[in-house]
């Protein structure tokens, strides 16, 4: 690291800006500041090299904006994007560098990783892919956005993308019979759980399951400020934790 870094947080008031303030003390990096809800975050963007921002989808491309305004880089985890607010990001990465993904946590992105690799080698026609995610009771969008990044890991190892593959979810009632070729879906909420994934490949004759489990929100702010560290010195690009670890 070329001197001390300085890296704000928004949202440091939530349990996640809180991990992240202790993180970025842990990397020898310099706390540029934060925002709580209803601060203006102007003066942050103006402080910071690099903004972390885990706070909600709906500030996103505000913030981004201010990333490029600012000149500054952005490490995003916030969830539940939709595509407006992902082509600001992208908008905003024509200028500034930017680390957007779906989940920082080190173990997560080895097994999107190797999920790509999975459906490579395991052909549509033979093997169904289930993705079953579970989080705590307070989560507001489903799927998680890692379990949609274990989908498109999946379409990619296919040769093709999740909207082409196609999504089944919420099965009620008389759906007819599964889709070849297709993604399927199944959240579950409830109690204070971090974050459950598991990738299943059924096939006649064999299952196979691919899982990773959270048990603290610590290895989401490590990853996070791992990406803000990476992000000095680097040229305007949107980028993925794939990029931050060399995937």
């Amino acid at each position: 690291m070329e001197g001390r870094m300085r890296i704000g947080i928004a949202g440091i008031g939530g349990r996640m800006g809180v991990l992240l303030a202790e993180e970025v003390a842990k990397a020898g990096a310099t706390l540029a500041g934060g925002t709580k809800r209803g601060d203006d975050p102007r003066a942050l963007f103006a402080a910071s090299e690099v903004v972390i921002d885990f706070t909600h989808a709906s500030t996103a491309a505000a913030h981004a904006a201010l990333a490029a305004e600012a000149g500054v880089g952005l490490v995003l985890g916030s969830s539940g994007l939709d595509a407006a607010q992902e082509a600001a990001v992208a908008e905003a990465a024509r200028r500034v560098p930017v680390v957007y993904a779906a989940n920082f946590a080190t173990g997560v992105n080895l097994v999107l990783a190797i999920a790509e690799k999975l459906a490579a080698a395991l052909p549509p026609d033979a093997y169904d892919a289930e993705i079953v995610e579970m989080h705590h009771r307070q989560k507001v969008d489903a799927p998680s956005g890692t379990a949609i990044a274990l989908g498109r890991a999946v379409a990619a190892g296919r040769g093709t993308t999740l909207e082409q593959a196609g999504i089944e979810s919420g099965r009620d009632g008389h759906t007819g019979a599964r889709r070849t070729g297709a993604i399927g879906f199944a959240a579950l909420r409830g109690g204070q759980v971090v974050g459950e994934h598991t990738l299943l490949f059924a096939a006649a004759s064999e299952h196979i399951a691919l899982t990773h489990r959270s048990f603290d929100r610590r290895a989401y702010a490590t990853g996070a400020v791992r990406a803000a560290l990476w992000l000095q010195g680097r040229e305007a690009g949107l980028f993925g934790m794939r990029e931050v670890l060399g995937l």
